[in-house]
């Protein structure tokens, strides 16, 4: 399995930019398909992003679409959400994931991501 730690969350206002990022450990990671969730408050869970194992292939929720952008960089075993345009309706925790797979299919389900990070708070200010 893979180990992830998500960090840069925090408060920014209605407008505004924040770049989220998660450091994974083990040995699968550059074979693996990741993902960004969020889980708003009183909600529940749901995808936001993905990107397969090598990057060639980004994928969105139609609510994010065109504003946030999913990145990796295997090297550094590094998945980045960068997030432009925040609005209050994006306020959530938001949980960085990894697949077990290379992600071929574009998975969105919770259950394709068998690692989890332990999340990282993202407020929107109006």
């Amino acid at each position: 399995q893979v180990q992830l730690v998500e960090s840069g969350g925090g408060l920014v206002q209605a407008g505004g930019s924040l770049r989220l990022s998660c450091a994974a450990s083990g040995r699968t990671f550059g074979t693996s398909a990741m993902g960004w969730f969020r889980q708003p408050p009183g909600k529940e869970r749901e995808f936001v992003a993905g990107i397969n194992w090598s990057g060639s292939t980004t994928y969105y929720a139609d609510s994010v679409k065109g504003r946030f952008t999913i990145s990796r960089d295997n090297a550094k075993n590094t998945v980045y959400l960068q997030m432009n345009s925040l609005n209050s309706e994006d306020t959530a925790v938001y949980y960085c994931a990894a697949a077990n797979t290379r992600g071929y299919t574009r998975p969105t389900a919770p259950q394709a991501f068998p690692s989890w990070g332990q999340g990282t708070q993202v407020t929107v200010s109006s």
